[in-house]
């Protein structure tokens, strides 16, 4: 028996991945939040001949908070798409504005009605949400840091396809033999495609030095072609759900036993993660995006990460700016919840 809470369900992201959750059979409550239609939502899911049933909560105003309450009791996984989508010219200090109450005040809901689920932050700019969520919950004395996932998957979805692409390789041949590490964002986004010895040789032989960095950007700021190609209508909500759903979906197959073919990265705080402080103290940052294995509860039971995963010295490079553009997103999360604390 597994209640999923979706806070942000009735938004662009939302939907598509309540109807994705809906279709998983180990989910047999799924829980629909949002200020407005999270309601119709369930409603239109549950016509959906799948076990999980649907429920929906929306506040009748602005001080009615029965709505959250119900939606987060006896929840085991929360998963938070909520906020605004990126628009053209909209930055991320912009979307960081918008987004970073709207998490903090979901995240402490979460700590009061919860503490104990799995919470997963898909909420932008992830970077600097994770932290929020962690600073929240730790004022609320209820941070357990092997439950709270930044939600990447996108970043490594986009590489398995482009590369799929490039190599003219099958797809689902490249799961798990990549991965994505570093942050959500821009530069912070490091594709590592060396570690399997397979996809080395043929990316080795396939991929000219302009077609690599071609590929590189490409999935770090793929979000942009999404939001160009929609002419600044919409961002990537579709591949976002599906990706926000896999995630999901591996947590799931942990906790029912189910065994999961590939490690899936996500954005975690380090040291509090088995195997993550050495890291940290390494990387030189709290928060990086990492490949975890996880335990039986759907808590990160080890980080998967040495120094097998960078083999050439342009990944070695991408890591260092990596780790620059992340302090100052850290710092600006840190910040929002403590203020001059700090």
């Amino acid at each position: 028996m597994v209640k999923v809470t979706i806070a942000g369900a009735a938004g662009g992201i939302g939907q598509t991945l309540s109807l994705l959750c809906k279709l998983n059979p180990d989910i047999t409550e799924l829980s629909l939040y949002d200020i407005a239609n999270a309601e119709g939502v369930a409603v239109d899911l549950s016509h959906v001949n799948s076990p999980a049933r649907a429920t929906g909560h929306q506040p009748r105003d602005k001080s009615d908070q029965d709505a959250l309450k119900n939606s987060l009791i006896g929840s085991d996984i929360v998963i938070i798409p909520a906020g605004v989508p990126r628009k053209p010219g909209m930055t991320r200090q912009d979307l960081f504005k918008i987004n970073a109450g709207i998490v903090r005040s979901l995240v402490g809901a979460v700590a009061k009605y919860c503490p104990e689920a799995l919470l997963l932050i898909i909420s932008n700019p992830v970077n600097s949400t994770v932290v929020i969520a962690a600073e929240e919950l730790k004022k609320n004395n209820c941070f357990n840091p092997r439950k709270l996932f930044g939600v990447t998957t996108l970043d490594l979805v986009r590489a398995e396809t482009f590369l799929s692409y490039e190599l003219n390789y099958p797809v689902e041949d490249i799961r798990g033999k990549i991965t994505v590490v570093g942050g959500h964002s821009g530069d912070t986004i490091v594709p590592l495609i060396h570690i399997n010895t397979e996809i080395s040789k043929i990316v080795s032989s396939k991929l000219s030095p302009e077609r690599l960095e071609n590929f590189i950007h490409r999935v770090q700021y793929g979000g942009d072609e999404v939001v160009q190609a929609k002419s600044g209508k919409g961002s990537a909500t579709l591949s976002m759900a599906y990706a926000g759903y896999r995630f999901t979906e591996t947590i799931l197959n942990a906790i029912t036993g189910k065994e999961n073919k590939a490690l899936e990265p996500a954005y975690i705080y380090l040291p509090g993660v088995p195997g993550g402080e050495e890291l940290s103290r390494k990387l030189g940052v709290e928060y990086f995006a990492v490949p975890i294995e996880f335990d039986n509860k759907g808590e990160a039971k080890r980080i998967i990460f040495n120094n097998n995963f960078i083999s050439k010295n342009y990944e070695a490079q991408m890591i260092e700016i990596a780790k620059k553009s992340l302090t100052k997103s850290i710092v600006q999360g840190q910040l929002f919840v403590n203020g001059s604390k700090l």
